[in-house]
């Protein structure tokens, strides 16, 4: 049996400008409304079904792997909508990226406080494994 995440739900305030963000950023479409989820598909067939909830959000971590020419364009739209950005999932390091595994890094948050990463080499997969949190400010 193979077995494949196919979609989670994401906690917002508001599902339709939550959904509308992360695709905005990450050069996605926001899908039709289905029930009471606003989805975004992303490109490896899993969904971020985006639902409104009242109250406290705890945040969650989102990661993404795209190539170093997504990682280029996707840093650029954060940049130019002037979000904070980060070398660390902490928020200890802003304005940077990092270079982990040969690769590079960053995370920022959405709307809602949630963590989002990009990223260009899974953790653990290359040049060393180390750490790397080398810089790279933009």
């Amino acid at each position: 049996m193979t077995v494949q995440l196919n979609h989670t739900i994401v906690a917002a305030h508001d599902k339709k400008t939550s959904a509308q963000f992360l695709a905005d950023i990450l050069g996605l479409d926001v899908n039709p409304q289905y029930g009471p989820f606003i989805p975004v598909a992303i490109p490896n067939s899993v969904t971020l079904d985006y639902m409104d909830t009242e109250g406290a959000i705890t945040p969650q971590h989102y990661a993404f792997l795209v190539s170093e020419t997504e990682f280029d364009t996707i840093f650029a739209r954060i940049r130019e909508t002037g979000l904070t950005y980060w070398a660390d999932p902490g928020h200890h390091r802003p304005h940077e990226i990092n270079t982990r595994d040969g690769g590079r890094g960053t995370y920022f948050d959405d709307p809602n406080g949630h963590v989002l990463e990009i990223l260009t080499r899974p953790y653990g997969s290359g040049d060393g494994g180390g750490s790397g949190d080398g810089g790279g400010g933009a």
